[in-house]
């Protein structure tokens, strides 16, 4: 009998998931539904949910092609998440291993320090990182973005709890063959770590990717603006155009659709045993 009700609970609340997830799709489905139609179909009711008449090709030359230059856009994108992740990746990781497998004095004060950081508003740093930038001559340059953002105590954080549930046996055993630390972090600690490497990375390069306070504050030339930046440049451009605005939406979110879809479950698992290990 419970198992009756076990699997009848099961099967309702899959179904209600299953509505719950239609019902938060839908503005994707009619967003790339709006994309692929001509722009006197897009407000036709009711809603024409696949297209009587396909114009998904042109739509997409025409964003692309345009004179908003959504492809330089989309290129500074791409440069801006890939060099920000994979600095994240790096200084974090180092950061993480001394915080959880190197002892010195005032190890457990610095982390706590550290912690104490995450509780200051992002917009409170946002004039003194303004005036640092300006000071080194960063300001309005890419390079500048990448600096700040290469910086986080949130993926140490989440690193160094990955790293404690690590036995130190491995790191013992490695200095017992001669290893220095540089080599026990190369060699065993990052293989031991893809995991919560990967769940890191991916959410790095999403975050940055969709960043929009940080470019609108610290860059002023147009050839500069990632695609968040760029997508309020071609809205003010093609206003009257709902196909044309879907179209390029449709493209900026690609990457993150297929970064998420494909590697869903690794980010799960890495958030999920980064916050319990330790």
């Amino acid at each position: 009998m419970m198992t009756r009700k076990r699997k009848a609970f099961k099967w309702l609340t899959t179904a209600v998931m299953g509505a719950i997830s239609v019902l938060f799709l839908t503005p994707l489905i009619w967003m790339a539904s709006s994309a692929s139609k001509y722009e006197k179909d897009v407000m036709v009711y009711p809603i024409q949910w696949i297209p009587a008449h396909w114009n998904f090709v042109n739509n997409f030359k025409e964003v692309w092609m345009s004179n908003v230059q959504f492809g330089l856009f989309y290129f500074n994108s791409l440069k801006l998440a890939a060099a920000m992740t994979l600095l994240t990746l790096i200084v974090s990781s180092m950061s993480a291993f001394a915080l959880a497998k190197l002892r010195f004095k005032g190890r457990n004060l610095a982390f706590g320090l550290l912690l104490s950081l995450m509780i200051i508003p992002n917009e409170a740093t946002l004039v003194p990182r303004y005036l640092l930038l300006k000071w080194f001559h960063l300001y309005n340059s890419h390079l500048g973005l990448i600096v700040m953002g290469m910086f986080s105590i949130y993926f140490t954080y989440l690193l160094r709890q990955f790293m404690i549930g690590i036995h130190n046996d491995y790191l013992e055993a490695a200095k017992m063959d001669g290893a220095g630390y540089t080599l026990i972090f190369l060699r065993i600690m990052l293989p031991l770590c893809k995991p919560i490497l990967a769940t890191v990375g991916i959410i790095k390069f999403i975050w940055s990717w969709n960043d929009y306070q940080g470019p609108l504050i610290f860059l002023i030339s147009k050839e500069l603006y990632p695609i968040p930046l760029g997508m309020q440049l071609f809205k003010s451009e093609f206003a009257d155009n709902v196909s044309l605005t879907m179209m390029a939406s449709l493209s900026a979110i690609v990457p993150l659709l297929l970064v998420f879809i494909v590697l869903q479950k690794q980010v799960i698992q890495g958030i999920s045993l980064g916050g319990v290990k330790g």
